[in-house]
């Protein structure tokens, strides 16, 4: 799939997106339990996040209302276009830009956090855009990755894990299957990744 095929699939789906219920996250049960385990993860010391495949912003808008400072990017307009009315509407600053996540046009070296949720396993060369995330970190920043497979796709635990155990210095693996995350049962893979450069 090229790249303007995929802004456009994203554009697509961009109205509806936030339906999912781990996505716009508008349970308040489901918004809190993802609120707490960034908390748990990122400190609740105000810290510089770029959220990479940061949709329509939810967890943009969550972080930078705990006092991060975030940066948010998507290849999608319509994404984009929704995550800054998110912002505007609960009077929260975010810098949303458009940009492709595999290749981010961000200076480097600035963020303490580098988070990715279900963004990693669409990239063309993960491997590729792990190095470009990292290159953005600062000397302690760490990536917070949040991954999963199913039949449909995605990248194993075990695969990421390799990828990193060649790129960074600590790296802690937590699987996540609690309903409370996602809104339903599950019976595939979901876990995070916290990687520390």
């Amino acid at each position: 799939m090229t790249l303007d095929e995929t802004r456009q699939l994203w554009d697509q789906v961009a109205s509806t997106y936030d339906d999912e219920r781990d996505h716009g996250l508008l349970d308040p049960h489901i918004r809190r339990a993802w609120q707490e385990l960034l908390v748990e993860v990122i400190g609740s010391n105000p810290t510089r996040i770029a959220d990479l495949g940061s949709g329509t912003g939810t967890l943009a808008v969550l972080l930078a209302a705990l006092g991060h400072r975030v940066t948010g990017l998507d290849l999608s307009p319509a994404m984009v276009d929704r995550a800054r009315d998110k912002a505007t509407k609960g009077g929260i600053n975010v810098d949303f830009v458009l940009g492709d996540a595999s290749k981010p046009q961000l200076p480097p070296g600035q963020f303490d956090v580098v988070l990715a949720r279900h963004v990693l396993w669409a990239m063309p060369d993960p491997a590729d855009a792990l190095d470009h995330w990292i290159q953005l970190l600062t000397p302690n920043g760490h990536l917070v990755l949040i991954e999963g497979f199913n039949a449909g796709g995605g990248i194993h635990a075990t695969f990421l894990s390799e990828l990193l155990e060649q790129r960074v210095s600590t790296m802690t693996l937590t699987h996540m299957p609690e309903r409370i995350y996602w809104g339903r049962e599950i019976t595939d893979e979901r876990y995070l990744i916290s990687a520390h450069r």
